[in-house]
């Protein structure tokens, strides 16, 4: 059985004699975004917005696939109406089932002898079984990997987001009183696992008569606004209560809901940032500066599906007040790379929609490698004292 199969998943230590949870994926795989759809309760359509995600990239262009991590209560399968089984290889890899239109598709129900048996397993086998769905399962070129989470904050969480680099989640709501809760606790358990959230969707918004045209809010008004509000999150869709797509879902044929509820959403994901991109590290012989601003020069490093092709080094052209955050614009950069900076700077590359990583240290070659796995994370290191506030930029 899978969760039996430890191959890929043996706790190692870094260098800091820490436990490290993360698991590689296969040779053979190649994952480019991985975005997880949670709330922190069951039944407000986690896995219909994963699917309809999943489908919108797929006539995008993008080549996407879905990872089911609810594995006691998978509906993936029967959303798209799957009935063939997974194909397990030797040495216990996968190959995923494809959907109709070429979705790449990995769910405990594609493993069961019969879709209907529950699964009795106990918190630490389930939480082992999705890490193999990562690290067993040949995910062969796949522009986004979306992961339909389990309600709550448990075992399953934990260890996606533990063991898989993720670039970001989507928090899924329904319009009741109660999601600011929800909300809280998601967003919450986000910030102790420093994930980035992408946004909120609200799913059963309003139901749209058919014979007048008139929308009607059957679960109670919408308390999306406040809520995007006091967590600062970006409103992502709202989705309608539609009878055509819940017939769909129960005839397996999802993949024929025709409205785009997420295209522009995955367009401004903007999948080329990490395909092609541009990296500067503010430096001076080869390692990261303290101070933005006050730099020796900058590195640039041009990466292309995720490695790096070129690399250049540039003087600092000089840190009038907001001139370097424009300059680097110019340059066409998508990252800065700091010890640390000025507020103002900050404020400006985020106005830019440049990335910005602050509080590094170490070898620019090696800061690189880091942000392309996930793994270098911004400290918020900010320069207040005066006497650096004009050198980092503000």
């Amino acid at each position: 059985m899978i969760e039996n199969c430890g191959k890929h998943n043996s706790l190692e230590k870094n260098k800091d004699n820490k436990p490290n949870f993360k698991a590689d994926l296969l040779n053979k795989s190649k994952v480019r975004k991985v975005i997880v759809v949670v709330s922190g309760k069951g039944g407000v359509g986690k896995s219909l917005v994963t699917s309809l995600m999943a489908i919108n990239a797929n006539r995008l262009g993008f080549k996407s696939g879905i990872l089911d991590a609810d594995i006691t209560g998978p509906s993936i399968p029967k959303l798209f109406g799957i009935s063939e089984k997974a194909k397990i290889l030797s040495d216990d890899v996968i190959i995923p089932t494809k959907s109709k239109t070429g979705i790449d598709i990995m769910s405990i129900n594609l493993l069961l002898e019969n879709e209907k048996d529950p699964v009795v397993w106990r918190g630490p086998i389930i939480a082992n079984t999705v890490k193999q769905f990562w690290s067993n399962v040949i995910w062969d070129d796949i522009d986004f990997l979306f992961v339909d989470m389990p309600p709550g904050t448990g075992d399953v969480p934990l260890t996606v987001f533990q063991s898989i680099p993720i670039d970001g989640i989507i928090v899924v709501t329904s319009p009741q009183e109660l999601v600011s809760m929800i909300v809280s606790k998601a967003v919450k358990m986000a910030e102790m696992m420093d994930v980035k959230i992408l946004g909120i969707v609200e799913n059963m918004t309003y139901f749209k008569c058919p014979d007048n045209g008139k929308e009607y809010e059957i679960f109670g008004k919408s308390h999306l606004k406040e809520i995007s509000s006091k967590y600062q999150l970006k409103i992502l869709a709202k989705l309608p209560l539609d009878p055509k797509i819940s017939k769909a879902c129960d005839l397996g044929k999802i993949e024929e809901v025709e409205d785009d509820f997420f295209g522009n959403v995955l367009k401004e994901f903007n999948l080329e940032e990490k395909l092609k991109m541009k990296i500067a590290i503010a430096s001076e012989a080869g390692q990261v500066t303290e101070h933005f601003g006050h730099c020796k020069e900058f590195s640039i490093f041009e990466v292309e599906d995720g490695k790096v092709i070129s690399s250049q080094t540039i003087d600092n052209p000089g840190h009038k007040p907001g001139f370097l955050p424009n300059y680097l614009n110019d340059l066409g950069v998508n990252v800065i790379i700091s010890g640390g900076m000025g507020s103002g700077a900050i404020s400006i590359f985020n106005e830019k929609n440049i990335e910005v990583i602050v509080g590094a240290s170490g070898k620019n070659e090696d800061l690189v490698e880091s942000y392309l796995v996930n793994e270098l994370k911004s400290t918020g290191s900010v320069c207040h004292q005066h006497l650096h506030q004009d050198e980092c930029g503000e």
